[in-house]
């Protein structure tokens, strides 16, 4: 048995950063990764860094919509090719960043609990087990896989892993679910020229919006060629000669139909990945979600364990693990006055095309809690940024409270609008209000300076 000061099982942004500052302290670091397609995590290889690759292809292929489809299909694998060698140095990148570290010690192969300071490392050429004081879980999430026969092994059917080794263009892509990460795909996808169907299980899309917001979305993604069937419950995929067939039934109408694609991807959401961790040897307790339970310090049930990133539950973000890494540094490093109580407002970005990004309340949430809101709405086409940009599709939505002027929230749905949104989150934690950001000197022609007309 090998002894470390701190095990590390997982590759992900909030571990690999931690390792490196533990090795930086004088710890002798083990870090457990099960995949060697996984070094750096699920941003960098099939996540992030793979899909916004993706996005900015596809924003150059919808500039020719009218080329025949034999040309989009070359530029699409002329595009997977550019993703594969993004991912690919940036995933060596990562690797030698820790493996070159004399303090640092990777192992690829799965990792289990043995006993709470005790991992077991399995890989081909055998099982080592090693000890440490500390242990930090950072395995991230997967893919759910919802109930529906004919998905197992249909070589049709794809998650939003594994169509990153999609290499012919469909011609026809049929997405169940219309969550983000199916919002994503399909507008990717539509550029690039594939006749998209998102099948979404519920009467409305992207539920968590407000309504304006989401109508204006769908409504974009449509001028795009993007279909919407919802009310979609999907009872199976069958695969034929002509390709899959999605057999559907309305669940408010009770209507059956079936939908033919080339391709199928299943975005039903992620869920923590801690299927192979036996947790129970450790003693950690999970959630009803399966999530690891933490505190706000980022103790496990048991004291030496955390648990940093997706593998915890709730917002699944890069910057959420490398927040995590920073809340566990201050508490062995610092003065410990990090938690993760104090990190809100959190922004989000959905990189479709315009990107869709907010920070706060909505309008419907916040009258939902009872508060007197005052409430803005810019289209976009009036910002004349957009019109040098030749993209004027989108919605911006500020949310303040009418006798403060506390900014409570803001949806920017256009060009740029992940950027932006990151002006607003800086506003809102320094506590500033409406008028700082109505009366501040921005450049010209830019998005940022819709923010005085916003929250005017």
């Amino acid at each position: 048995m090998k002894t470390f000061d701190a095990i590390i099982i997982g590759f992900g942004k909030g571990g690999k950063t931690l390792a490196a500052e533990l090795a930086a302290h004088g710890q002798r670091v083990a870090v457990v990764e099960r995949s060697d397609k996984m070094y750096g995590g699920t941003c960098i290889n099939i996540g992030c860094i793979p899909t916004k690759t993706l996005v900015h292809r596809a924003s150059i292929a919808a500039l020719r919509p009218d080329i025949p489809f034999g040309e989009k299909e070359v530029f699409y694998r002329q595009s997977m090719r550019v993703k594969d060698e993004v991912v690919e140095a940036l995933r060596q990148k990562n690797y030698h960043n820790l493996a070159d570290n004399p303090g640092i010690t990777v192992y690829t192969g799965t990792g289990s609990f043995a006993a709470a300071d005790e991992v077991s490392v399995t890989a081909p050429s055998g099982t080592q087990r090693l000890k440490a004081a500390r242990i930090f879980i950072n395995t991230g999430a997967e893919s759910v896989l919802p109930p529906i026969p004919g998905i197992e092994n249909n070589p049709r059917v794809f998650t939003s892993t594994s169509i990153l080794e999609l290499r012919e263009l469909p011609r026809r892509l049929a997405i169940v679910g219309g969550g983000y990460i199916g919002l994503e795909y399909a507008s990717i996808y539509a550029s690039f020229g594939s006749q998209v169907t998102v099948l979404e299980g519920y009467s409305e899309l992207i539920p968590s919006e407000d309504r304006d917001i989401a109508a204006n979305v769908m409504q974009v993604m449509e001028k795009k060629g993007v279909r919407f069937r919802l009310n979609a419950k999907v009872l199976s995929v069958e695969n034929t000669a002509r390709g899959a067939v999605v057999a559907c039934t309305d669940a408010k109408t009770g209507e059956n139909y079936t939908l033919e694609a080339d391709a199928v991807l299943l975005a039903t959401g992620r869920r923590p990945n801690t299927g192979e961790l036996n947790l129970a040897a450790a003693g950690i307790q999970t959630d009803e979600r399966g999530a690891i339970r933490t505190d706000e310090h980022l103790h496990t049930t048991v004291p030496n364990v955390y648990a940093l990133g997706d593998v915890k539950g709730g917002l699944q973000f890069t910057y959420i693990s490398l927040d995590d890494y920073r809340i566990i540094r201050e508490e062995l490093f610092g003065g410990g006055d990090r938690s993760t109580k104090d990190r809100e407002p959190v922004s989000y970005a959905v990189f479709i095309d315009p990107p869709l990004a907010r920070i706060g309340l909505g309008e419907d949430e916040a009258r939902a809690k009872g508060l007197d809101v005052r409430i803005k709405k810019i289209p976009v086409a009036s910002i004349p940024r957009v019109r040098t940009l030749e993209q004027t599709d989108g919605l911006l939505k500020s949310v303040t409270d009418a006798k403060t002027g506390e900014i409570l929230g803001c949806t920017f749905f256009g060009p740029e609008a992940a950027e932006v949104i990151n002006t607003v989150a800086i506003a809102m934690k320094a506590g500033l209000k409406a008028p700082f950001l109505r009366d501040f000197i921005f450049t010209h022609p830019s998005m940022s300076e819709s923010l005085n007309d916003l929250f005017a």
